[in-house]
């Protein structure tokens, strides 16, 4: 090489290098939130399994002595800590303390299943109590939020810990007592699903084991009831509402374990900041693509919620009622739960049916965990042939076309004038939205059960269906099923007995519909 070529060849290597001088160094990589298992004592030297996510030093959110706010997060029923590993990152990644644990009798933490019971609650305030203790927990920024299981631990920790300032309750419950035995009737099919669920990771206590087998055999109906009542947070929503703390609700229109009326009931009560959130859906089938780390509006809200009362950012406080309308998901929002529906419009039930009992006639609310679920994803609620639906098992009454369709907000009551040859039974009342073809798709429903009645004396009876919010689409009609079997329940209506249902005038039968 010339040394011409040489002075050529050095420029162009001086030039590539101070090219590469000129161009900034990428960023070092952002810290990661560290996570680590714990061990948590408990009072009684039972051990719950934990996962906790700790914010990466430098994570914005820290106070002047370097805590975060923390989020404490129940597992579900019959999961493990690592439920909520996408969670528990994210609320990391954004400034929290993310303290994940195994509900005791579950998995590997120690001692028995306790349905938040004295003992889960306690776990609960001695979880903060260890968080407080070891992690940069600010003990004046504590949350919890929790699903299904998790979700009524949530209430429960701010019915008996004041130092939860607000909570996310999602798929939750309201009322157990309502969830196990609403309208007077076991809601068998429910509680065996549960019971399945738990069956390969958990460890009943003698309590729950017994509990359980009465509710199956009808047995001690009144202890089971005092057993419910003693873990339903609106037992003590008092208490809520003297510690002041803010309550997120979200639950699911179809949620076959805990349905969305007893959520509305719960929530009229509290005089909290609140706000309740209703999706279509079955019991924890709204929240599953948020566990896998996929974009999701619970998850978001619930996370948007913390943030405002646990860390003041503005914008998504207040009480408010939230609904995603059926089928079309329109998003609504209202004041008060009040606001929700403006009037009632009035179904008549006229004329005498009379139906065989114990026969189930076709009309079905589904399948727990199932029918919600594809509701959700495609639309489709339980159907039945309504022109089909024997009228030996079923009474029916239709309505006239709808030209402009109706918007139905609300939770329909019903009432109708019963006479039976057995002293007890059990009626399912079904409300469809009814196409030009006759198919209908199940808009709501509920069971009620009486008993201690004269057979031959007729009685009046009072069915408050399910709440949904319904777009009954332009040109279909209504339509009112009645029979007395239903898989989801534990029906009591004796084979070969009949039921007739009439209106009289002094008391006519119907079904009042809140509308908007």
């Amino acid at each position: 090489m010339t040394r011409t070529h040489r002075r050529t060849a050095s420029a162009v290597v001086l030039a590539v290098l101070a090219a590469a001088a000129a161009i900034p160094a990428p960023p070092a990589a952002a810290a990661a939130p560290s996570l680590r298992l714990a061990d948590i004592p408990m009072k009684d030297g039972v051990v719950l399994k934990a996962d906790v996510f700790t914010p990466a030093p430098g994570t914005p959110g820290a106070d002047a002595h370097g805590r975060y706010p923390a989020v404490v997060q129940p597992a579900a029923w019959g999961q493990n800590d690592l439920e909520y590993i996408a969670e528990g990152r994210k609320l990391a990644d954004d400034g929290y303390v993310a303290v994940t644990y195994t509900v005791r009798g579950f998995w590997l933490s120690g001692g028995r299943i306790d349905v938040a019971g004295p003992r889960d609650v306690a776990d609960i305030s001695s979880v903060i109590d260890w968080a407080l203790a070891h992690t940069p927990a600010d003990p004046q920024r504590l949350g919890m939020m929790g699903l299904s299981l998790g979700g009524g631990l949530t209430l429960m920790g701010a019915a008996f810990d004041p130092r939860l300032k607000a909570v996310a309750s999602l798929s939750g419950w309201g009322d157990l007592v309502d969830s196990l035995d609403g309208g007077d009737t076991r809601h068998l099919q429910a509680a065996a699903a549960l019971s399945a669920i738990q069956a390969p990771t958990g460890r009943q206590s003698p309590q729950v084991r017994q509990t359980l087998s009465d509710l199956f055999t009808d047995h001690d109906m009144a202890e089971v009831i005092a057993w419910a009542r003693t873990r339903s947070p609106v037992t003590y929503a008092d208490r809520i509402n003297a510690h002041g703390t803010a309550v997120l609700l979200e639950n699911a229109w179809g949620d076959s374990i805990f349905n969305p009326s007893e959520i509305i009931s719960f929530y009229q009560k509290l005089t909290v900041p609140k706000r309740l959130e209703l999706r279509p859906g079955d019991h924890a089938t709204q929240e599953l693509t948020g566990l896998a780390g996929l974009p999701n509006a619970a998850w978001s809200s619930a996370f948007a919620w913390l943030d405002h009362y646990l860390k003041g950012r503005p914008g998504d406080g207040g009480s408010c009622v939230r609904l995603e309308v059926r089928p079309s998901g329109e998003q609504e929002q209202y004041p008060s739960w009040q606001a929700v529906s403006t009037r009632s419009e009035r179904l008549p039930l006229d004329g005498v049916q009379t139906i065989q009992g114990g026969i189930d006639s076709g009309a079905d609310a589904g399948i727990v965990e199932v029918s919600g679920l594809l509701d959700q994803i495609t639309g489709l609620p339980p159907l039945a042939e309504i022109p089909l639906l024997p009228r030996s098992a079923a009474a029916v009454w239709q309505s006239p076309d709808y030209a402009a369709g109706l918007r139905i907000r609300g939770i329909p009551h019903l009432r109708t004038t019963l006479t039976s040859s057995s002293p007890e039974g059990t009626l399912i009342a079904y409300l469809y939205d009814v196409n030009t073809l006759g198919t209908g798709k199940l808009i709501t429903h509920a069971p009620q059960s009486w008993s201690g009645r004269t057979p031959g004396r007729p009685f009046p009876l009072d069915v408050s269906l399910f709440a949904t919010a319904y777009d009954l689409p332009a040109g279909h009609h209504l339509a009112v099923v009645l029979d007395t079997e239903d898989p989801l329940y534990a029906g009591l209506t004796p084979l070969g007995s009949t039921i007739s249902f009439s209106s009289p005038s002094t008391d006519p039968s119907q079904l009042a519909l809140p509308v908007s």
